[in-house]
């Protein structure tokens, strides 16, 4: 073989190789579709403050609407208290206590905090960047709520109806229980729209490094389906159906229990605990 074939050989193999390595990436970086249209940033809190949480972006819900207490035998209040939820080096930080307080004539021996946003909004995709509490008992939770719900502390009234749970439907994006700190939980609870029964279904995540590191948790909601994903990775998926009451608005909700059905048991020596949020983006 002279040298010019070998020359021509060369590049012939190098053009081989650029194009399968194009190829390869315009695989990789293929956008997927997720909606209809594309996303457009809608509603979001970076935490690029200090202090309070936004007033305009969120409310404190600090009535216990179970006669003072809250549902799923929790052992906390939750407070407007600073010390509960504060914004500061760019993150929201919702910290659980161990101190007794009591409100509307019930003592509790803990405190933390559950904020409501006051966005509400019907389909898109809700993208929550956040690191977990690692302490036992704890019992973070990213979700929604229909605005339609009938709960006192529903930051919209019955601007957009009455209805109680489960027929105003809940999106669980990200809960953890307080036992079992090496996955997440994604769930949805619902009333079916013709039977009346209360139905559900959920999936978990393993994630080991959840209070370690942030982490991206989100769904994407539209009139066919509900995904629930974390760090882009779907673990659980369910048909929108006519049965599911999903096609009404819903607002987002940030909090931390303690104790609980899914809080479970207390340890002797409470440390405060913190569920920290980077930031919250919803698209449509």
């Amino acid at each position: 073989m002279n040298g010019s074939h070998r020359i021509l050989l060369f590049l012939g193999l190098i053009f081989l190789v650029n194009c399968r390595e194009q190829s390869a990436k315009q695989k990789v970086n293929k956008p997927a579709v997720i909606l209809d249209q594309p996303l457009k940033l809608v509603w979001s809190d970076e935490f690029d403050y200090e202090g309070i949480p936004d007033e305009q972006k969120w409310k404190h819900q600090t009535t216990g609407p179970d006669k003072g207490h809250w549902f799923n035998g929790e052992h906390q209040h939750y407070t407007a208290s600073l010390k509960n939820a504060y914004v500061s080096e760019g993150s929201l930080k919702i910290v659980a206590l161990n101190e007794e307080l009591t409100q509307s004539g019930v003592t509790k021996n803990y405190t933390s905090a559950r904020l409501n946003s006051t966005f509400p909004f019907t389909y898109g995709k809700i993208e929550v960047k956040a690191k977990l509490p690692q302490g036992q008992g704890t019992w973070p939770a990213i979700w929604t709520l229909g605005t339609n719900i009938n709960e006192l502390g529903n930051p919209f009234g019955e601007r957009y109806g009455a209805v109680g749970w489960p027929d105003c439907g809940e999106i669980d994006i990200m809960e953890q229980n307080g036992w079992q700190k090496s996955k997440t939980i994604g769930h949805l609870h619902w009333g079916n729209t013709k039977t009346g029964k209360y139905e559900n279904q959920g999936s978990t995540y393993m994630l080991k490094t959840s209070s370690k590191n942030y982490h991206i948790y989100s769904a994407i909601w539209n009139k066919d389906s509900i995904q629930i994903k974390v760090n882009q990775q779907t673990f659980l998926s369910i048909k929108n159906t006519k049965e599911l009451p999903y096609d009404n608005p819903h607002y987002l909700l940030l909090n931390l229990a303690v104790g609980g059905n899914l809080g479970g048991n207390l340890p002797d020596q409470w440390e405060p605990q913190v569920f920290e949020i980077d930031y919250v983006r919803i698209y449509q």
